[in-house]
């Protein structure tokens, strides 16, 4: 599994490497390789999204790190910020206390914040999500493929997929993005 990301990683660098060279995208008027935020799934606007948004699979059970099933099709009628990170990950640490607050300040309007660790065992999870006093669910999806690639391609890691509450995919976020990106496009669907 690490040696599958190895590469993924390795072909994201390749590839935004070569994105940099590229000229701006007229089409959306973004410069390949700027913010953390794609391009495709733009702003969710007035609490709901593009027209191309499509329906979210959410018809999965994963374990939690006590080792319960959490089904995410419970999270439906919700906003959900689905993250997929690891706990040796850079970028994905450095959104977790943007996401503790997000979380925070939002469940009570409907936002619920999943984060799914790729390769982490549920060993590791439950001290980590504690040190970080992670308030939102954290599920073991190592060796969850399917997972990962009813939200992808992932060629990497992070990646945040903001889901509306009627379940449509608004958003998508490849690598690192800030707590004032997600939080936009997270009171947008409230």
């Amino acid at each position: 599994m690490k040696r599958r990301w190895l590469l993924a990683v390795l072909g994201a660098v390749a590839f935004v490497v070569l994105l940099t060279w590229l000229p701006i995208r007229p089409s959306t008027g973004v410069t390949p390789g700027q913010s953390g935020a794609t391009a495709a799934g733009t702003a969710a606007q007035n609490g709901s999204c593009g027209t191309s948004a499509k329906r979210a699979d959410l018809e999965f059970t994963i374990k939690d790190m006590d080792g319960k099933d959490v089904n995410l099709a419970s999270f439906k009628g919700k906003v959900v910020l689905l993250n997929f990170w690891a706990t040796w990950c850079g970028p994905c640490l450095q959104e977790i206390p943007g996401f503790v607050d997000l979380q925070a300040r939002y469940r009570d309007q409907g936002l619920v914040i999943v984060g799914i660790s790729v390769d982490d065992p549920i060993e590791t999870l439950k001290p980590f999500a504690q040190e970080f006093r992670m308030n939102y669910p954290v599920l073991a999806g190592a060796d969850r493929d399917d997972v990962q690639e009813a939200y992808g391609p992932m060629f990497g890691i992070p990646v945040s997929v903001l889901i509306s509450r009627d379940g449509l995919m608004c958003k998508k976020f490849v690598g690192g993005a800030s707590k004032q990106q997600f939080e936009r496009e997270i009171k947008a669907l409230l």
